[in-house]
């Protein structure tokens, strides 16, 4: 016999996977991928909830302790990250600089393709979510708490996390206390 928790809690991790190959097969600037995936469960979450705390005590942002008080209704995150690397396009000039050479003497400024792929991406893998009626959220917070964590490498500047629950409620809206 599987009790419903059971089942649920296998569901929403099968999503999670197919959330990582939606965004893996989303279409990539030149068909390069810059992409970083990540699946966590709840005791790294509990982990990068205290990181949260942490990051919103410091910088006096509430909405950092909130979203930490609710990424814990989650069972399972998925982590969605981009290396900041750029195409070698000889005529774009999109991210501010000349060209992809004067764009390298900043290695930490994006290329417009990495957050317009990872933006794709997530976008890909929500809806992966939203199909299977798993309730979801992107969250700057958290992928910022993973950051400071080193969790996905040095080399993937920016990140999102998403939380994924399914109950009567969903805990990242609805925002339980």
């Amino acid at each position: 016999m599987l009790n419903s928790e059971l089942i649920i809690k296998d569901a929403i991790l099968q999503v999670a996977k197919n959330m990582v190959v939606a965004a893996k097969t989303a279409p990539k600037g030149r068909g390069i991928d810059n992409l970083a995936t990540m699946i966590v469960d709840a005791p790294t979450i509990k982990l990068i909830s205290e990181k949260m705390i942490l990051i919103g005590t410091k910088t006096k942002q509430d909405f950092f302790i909130r979203d930490a008080r609710n990424i814990l209704h989650a069972p399972y995150m998925v982590f969605f990250g981009s290396y900041i690397k750029p195409l070698e396009l000889d005529k774009c000039g999109l991210c501010g600089f000349k060209n992809c050479n004067e764009k390298k003497k900043k290695p930490n400024v994006p290329c417009v393709f990495n957050t317009g792929d990872l933006g794709i991406a997530i976008g890909s893998a929500v809806s992966i979510a939203a199909n299977a009626r798993v309730d979801n959220r992107v969250m700057f917070s958290a992928g910022q708490a993973v950051k400071s964590m080193g969790l996905m490498g040095k080399g993937v500047k920016i990140i999102y996390g998403i939380p994924l629950s399914a109950t009567s409620k969903n805990p990242f809206f609805d925002r339980i206390p």
